[in-house]
């Protein structure tokens, strides 16, 4: 059935790209991979901002009885001197107390508050993880303002052009920050991190893990359109790429208003992303309720990657027909999990839970 559904709508394969097609690793790696990665920044969210020339971390505060002692919470701020100017935003960092090394999540998160509510900091260091976190307007604001935050220095002295970043791009190059202050903590297990968000900043975690090849595994969650959802095969009711570009222009790059109408027509889809992220990890997260993100262009995106997978010799989107958009199972018996559940857009401990779950396999 997912194969058919695929087929109906004439879903791309990431194997083939402007005419040529990868029937190896090194083919996809060398022929395919950096057009497609180049397609999706110039068409989509810009190209990311470029790599700091230089960065500085500053612990503010440190609370060792955090949790009741059992976690440590660090308070600290990022500092980057990025062309030419220096700019500073704030992360928190909480690790287990026990002194293991941890699997560790960067969530990218809409508040700079720990705990969350989208963000049960408690439940996380009792399933035996650590969690970096930072508010995303902390980095630049969410609407059409190019000056402030990282976009000032960004846009200092010059315009938006067609393939210029947008805030997406923006908050995925300070997450790619955050991952760099990671690297220098001994308790991190190096091997095993995560870069998760909710709705738009989970469109800005499968771009930070397309990028930066030194996370293991990224977390969408109900991201949908122009995120983890298929651009073809959408219900009325689901978010079209018109849509969020009526509401939301300035996360994405200029060039992205040529596909305004043309869902369908695309010449990529939401699953190259998928894709740019093999051979690690993709789990996605989704809500019966949630129609405007379209839960069953969510669950066939992740379906649609396996190909990619396959070709490096492992397990892509395990699904059996009896569990399609079925509420209440974990589907993470691959390197692409789906945690699909009933109620609304939100990031909730369920979705957490199905995270923990996908994680530990």
């Amino acid at each position: 059935m997912i194969k058919e559904k695929l087929e109906k709508l004439n879903v791309p394969s990431a194997l083939e790209f402007m005419g040529k097609r990868a029937e190896t690793v090194d083919e996809w790696e060398n022929d395919i991979r950096p057009e497609i990665e180049k397609f999706i920044l110039e068409s989509e969210y810009g190209y990311i901002p470029d790599a700091p020339e230089s960065v500085e971390y500053k612990i503010k505060n440190i609370d060792e009885r955090f949790c009741a002692g059992k976690a440590t919470f660090i308070e600290l701020d990022i500092t980057s001197t990025v062309y030419g100017e220096k700019f500073t935003f704030p992360v928190n960092y909480v690790y287990p107390s026990n002194g293991n090394k941890f699997k560790t999540f960067l969530h990218i998160n809409f508040r700079p508050f720990v705990p969350d509510k989208y963000m049960p900091t408690e439940e996380i260091i009792d399933n035996g993880f650590a969690c970096a976190s930072f508010c995303y307007q902390d980095v630049t604001s969410d609407d059409g303002d190019f000056t402030n935050g990282l976009a000032g220095l960004v846009y200092k002295n010059s315009e938006r052009t067609e393939t210029s970043p947008g805030k997406i791009a923006m908050w995925a190059w300070a997450a790619m920050r955050v991952m760099d202050y990671l690297q220098t903590r001994e308790e991190v297990d190096k091997d095993n991190i995560c870069v998760c968000g909710h709705s738009r900043l989970g469109k800005t975690a499968l771009l930070t893990g397309a990028i930066d090849k030194r996370f293991a595994a990224v977390h969408s969650n109900c991201a949908g359109c122009s995120g983890d959802a298929l651009n073809r095969g959408k219900l009325p009711k689901s978010e079209h790429i018109g849509d969020i570009l009526d509401r939301f222009e300035f996360w994405f790059c200029k060039n992205y208003e040529n596909f305004r109408n043309k869902d369908d027509e695309t010449p990529f889809e939401q699953h190259f992303l998928h894709a740019l992220i093999a051979p690690r990890r993709v789990h996605v997260a989704s809500a019966e309720n949630d129609i405007w993100a379209g839960p069953e262009t969510q669950i066939l995106c992740c379906a649609a990657a396996s190909d990619v997978y396959e070709l490096y010799g492992k397990k892509g989107f395990v699904c059996g027909e009896e569990n399609f958009l079925k509420t209440g199972k974990y589907l993470n018996d691959g390197s692409i999990g789906f945690c699909y559940r009933s109620g609304n857009h939100y990031f909730s401990r369920d979705d957490w839970h199905g995270l923990f779950d996908f994680m530990n396999k």
